[in-house]
């Protein structure tokens, strides 16, 4: 979800369209990344986020003390840096969270609304313009969730479609709404950063302070569990290196695209998610999750589009 925050450099990049590839690359492994965790079963969301932050932390010190990045960063940009962890992680539990709780491609739509909340937010913090096109978006990207989430008071008691039963529907559909307000914070406060701090730091913080909240809450919780299953753990692993992947040809793609055409690949996370779940997951989905899919990829590649335009024009 940081794809409209880092603008491309003006150095083409030596094959036309590479970019677009690192950026489809990503989607696939976070979309399989997603989908490993709705095998799972038995772990709670918050211990497999643990394991995400570990390997992403072990992955990206060397690159961090090859790059000499240093851990903490420059003095004035900690406080930023800490609340982007905070605020970062907990999006990636909640995701994790709602992933468990509802269907994949569900969960995957409303955590995919977070850029439209990004223009709501860096208005009032930023003081960034706000146009009657982002209140239009807003308001389709919560038709999308409404669609999803389809509360009895609007479409009645009984509901097709549900995995389990309603209750874990609604906790999973706040869960990925507030997680996406939580990654909307992020990028507000990556965009409030800008440049001044290396990537590699950034995501040190998110790894660091989202592996201690973990712990902390699951002694609390007493919810520490290990796989019985040698393929759990190997699963397990396989989550943080593919959400280490992910990050990286993100990041690679941001460095030699402009920021609206990846941000519209990136609408490809929605459609991987309905296709892994029809394959693995053998669920169909409902027309209702296809229309709020809808409703949220128009306003995601809306805004996408807009900064697009308004970038080249001011460019021009």
């Amino acid at each position: 979800f940081t794809v409209l925050l880092y603008s491309s450099t003006e150095k083409k990049p030596a094959c036309p369209g590479l970019g677009l590839l690192y950026t489809l690359l990503a989607s696939v492994f976070f979309s399989a990344a997603a989908l490993l965790v709705k095998k799972i079963e038995g772990m709670h969301a918050i211990e497999i986020s643990a394991i995400r932050c570990f390997f992403q932390m072990l992955f990206v010190m060397p690159a961090m003390i090859y790059y000499n990045t240093g851990f903490l960063g420059p003095r004035g940009m900690r406080i930023y840096l800490f609340f982007r962890g905070f605020l970062g992680s907990n999006a990636m539990i909640l995701l994790y969270y709602a992933v468990l709780q509802m269907p994949l491609a569900d969960a995957t739509v409303i955590m995919f609304s977070n850029p439209v909340f990004t223009s709501l937010l860096a208005w009032i913090f930023l003081k960034e313009r706000f146009t009657i096109w982002d209140v239009v978006f807003t308001m389709f990207t919560l038709t999308g969730v409404i669609l999803i989430a389809r509360p009895p008071f609007l479409f009645g008691g009984k509901l097709s479609g549900i995995e389990g039963d309603y209750t874990n529907h609604i906790k999973g559909t706040v869960a990925a709404f507030t997680g996406a307000i939580g990654a909307a914070c992020t990028m507000v406060i990556l965009r409030k950063i800008g440049k001044s701090v290396h990537y590699y730091l950034s995501v040190w913080y998110y790894a660091v302070l989202g592996l201690i909240e973990c712990v902390i809450v699951l002694f609390i919780l007493d919810e520490w569990t290990i796989p019985f299953c040698g393929w759990d753990r190997w699963t397990l692993m396989a989550i943080g290196l593919l959400g280490v992947a992910g990050q990286t040809f993100l990041t690679k793609a941001l460095q030699i695209e402009k920021a609206g055409p990846v941000a519209l690949m990136r609408t490809m996370d929605v459609v991987l998610a309905f296709i892994l779940q029809f394959l693995f997951l053998n669920r169909k989905p409902t027309w209702w999750s296809l229309g709020g899919a809808l409703c949220v990829i128009s306003s995601t590649s809306g805004v996408a589009i807009r900064k697009w335009y308004n970038s080249t024009k001011n460019k021009s």
